[in-house]
């Protein structure tokens, strides 16, 4: 039987704005790669999701947090002042999680010892 895993979730604290609100990694990774591909579009492309379920988690993402993130337009989207810092913040974690991950793997394969 599948059980599919628990997605990780960070629990941003640091600002009142932010107390307590639940981010998925997803919507990290969402949100940084709209913000380099400039268009919602572009950002599914190179997600290889539907334009709508990247759409749809920067919408939650927004929601969760309580404010805007991207300024969206016709021709594109632009990052707010609160989506700069986020963004931010994003790429070091998901450069530390990716990080983990990959060492973790090498664990499992037998190519590092184990911690602890």
């Amino acid at each position: 039987m599948y059980v599919r895993p628990h997605t990780p979730t960070v629990v941003l604290a640091s600002v009142a704005t932010f107390r307590n609100a639940r981010v998925e990694l997803r919507h990290l990774r969402y949100l940084v790669t709209a913000s380099e591909a400039g268009t919602i579009g572009a950002a599914a492309r190179r997600l290889r999701v539907a334009q709508q379920a990247v759409s749809r988690q920067l919408l939650d993402l927004e929601r969760e947090i309580g404010t805007p993130l991207l300024l969206r337009s016709k021709g594109g989207v632009r990052l707010t002042e609160a989506g700069e810092l986020l963004v931010q913040a994003a790429r070091e974690a998901i450069t530390r999680i990716d990080h983990a991950v990959a060492e973790l793997r090498l664990q499992v394969d037998g190519q590092l010892p184990s911690v602890g």
